[in-house]
């Protein structure tokens, strides 16, 4: 990365570094993607299996590895103040942390498996296939987490098309062994949803030991020595990411959460309206890739910026990255609204999932508008390395106002199922507003410290 002076120079150090990441997302996603559409064409109730495990296995995986993102604002400080030599022992504690942490998710989740499912209303057939395709898809926790955390090195570097090559190159492995496992090819059992975690796992080693190699071999990653340095357990250093990436984690458990816990909800309103949620909560899922993938590039850059002391740059990326998310939000939600039906098609054959799929991605336009604003806002206040305030704004907007309103709407209103979403979509315009404000605080807090400073 590079000092800009001038706006067209952040914005094209901007898009130098989301692009990359961008097509990283929408790789990383394609990879659910391929999950929930090869197995919706295998049957509804593995399409529903497999969206009763997501929705389990996505808020632990994804709060988990929000922790391990701490990684990327501590080593873009240290790259901006030009502290090179303090990055690789920063980096294998991360990954300390993320084997660690991996080992315990499985030891706990080898207990609570059967009581959670036994708790849920759901056909024999669900239950089976979403249990089996948690404990396949457990084979790859260990190697996800590693990965988190060198994906998060590299990118705090600005090498973001180094991750995006990894990713391109391990999606077509991946449909290919979804293609075998799901539909039972090369003389290998058809196993429905349950092939699509034993994919997953395989292609989560597949990536974490290609970036292993590329750090180990290639400049400038290999100038570092990560894995040259000594391996021993510094607690210091864990106490760094865990403050750092504690709040972070919480903060993604919860909006990831949410969607889990509405999924669970609209248990009682059967099969087909769980398989039309989920494919419709999918694709605003490919979506929100957008808004996420400018978050973490504002993160890298505001996290560089703000290393180096130079606070008025870092504002200027700041906005730049929201009006971005919002004018590319603003494009998607209305090629949505007009080809929803089409979309729809993608998921399922069933006439009334795609009617229902249909409807329920309306309320996904409103949805996405609301995350193109909160989203970027959080990657700027990574950046900063603020984050406390964040979690504490997420957890009232999500779970204090989003869901009960949801809830009351799904339950005491016409609604219905749609209910839960309307009260998702409120959620979220609440945390957007908040986010804001907040953000807009810190950076006055930043500009008053230097003019003080220089009087």
């Amino acid at each position: 990365m590079r000092q800009t002076y001038h706006l067209r120079e952040r914005l094209q150090q901007l898009w130098v570094i989301l692009i990359p990441l961008l097509i990283t997302q929408l790789a990383l996603f394609m990879m659910t993607f391929f999950d929930i559409m090869m197995t919706g064409r295998f049957s509804s109730d593995h399409l529903a299996g497999v969206a009763v495990g997501s929705s389990l296995w996505v808020p632990i995986s994804t709060g988990l590895s929000g922790i391990l993102l701490a990684i990327t604002p501590i080593v873009g400080h240290l790259i901006g103040a030009r502290k090179k030599q303090d990055v690789p022992i920063s980096v294998i504690q991360g990954v300390f942390v993320a084997i660690t942490m991996a080992i315990i998710i499985i030891i706990i989740g080898a207990f609570i498996l059967n009581p959670v499912l036994d708790s849920m209303n759901l056909e024999d057939n669900v239950r089976h296939v979403a249990k089996h395709y948690l404990i396949y898809l457990s084979f790859g926790i260990i190697p996800l987490f590693v990965y988190n955390v060198l994906r998060a090195f590299i990118d705090a570097l600005g090498k973001t098309r180094v991750t995006m090559i990894v990713t391109l190159t391990s999606l077509p492995i991946h449909f290919v062994l979804n293609y075998i496992f799901i539909f039972g090819k090369l003389g290998l059992p058809a196993l429905g949803g349950i092939g699509a975690g034993i994919a997953s796992a395989i292609t989560y080693w597949i990536i974490t030991l290609i970036a292993i190699w590329i750090i180990h071999k290639k400049a400038p990653f290999r100038d570092f020595g990560i894995f040259k340095t000594r391996a021993r357990i510094h607690l210091q250093k864990w106490k760094e990411i865990f403050s750092l990436g504690l709040p972070i984690g919480l903060s993604i458990f919860i909006e990831t959460s949410i969607f889990s816990a509405v999924t669970l909800f609209m248990s009682t309103f059967g099969t087909n309206v769980i398989a039309a949620h989920q494919a419709a909560l999918n694709f605003a899922s490919l979506l929100y890739m957008i808004p996420l993938s400018i978050s973490m590039a504002l993160t890298i850059l505001i996290g560089y910026e703000v290393g180096a002391g130079r606070h008025k740059d870092a504002r200027s990326y700041s906005w730049i990255g929201v009006m971005s998310g919002v004018s590319l939000s603003l494009l998607m939600g209305i090629l949505l609204f007009i080809y929803r039906i089409e979309v729809a098609h993608i998921y399922s054959d069933d006439l009334e999932v795609v009617k229902l799929t249909s409807q329920f991605l309306l309320f996904a336009v409103f949805f996405q508008l609301s995350d193109a604003v909160q989203a970027p806002i959080q990657g700027a206040l990574r950046g900063y390395k603020d984050v406390n305030v964040t979690f504490i704004m997420a957890l009232i907007s999500f779970w204090i106002i989003g869901l009960p309103v949801g809830f009351v709407l799904a339950n005491y209103t016409e609604l219905g199922p749609y209910g839960y979403w309307l009260g998702l979509i409120i959620g979220l315009a609440v945390g957007a507003i908040t986010l804001s404000l907040r953000l807009r605080f810190i950076q006055k807090k930043y500009i008053a410290a230097i003019k003080n400073e220089q009087v």
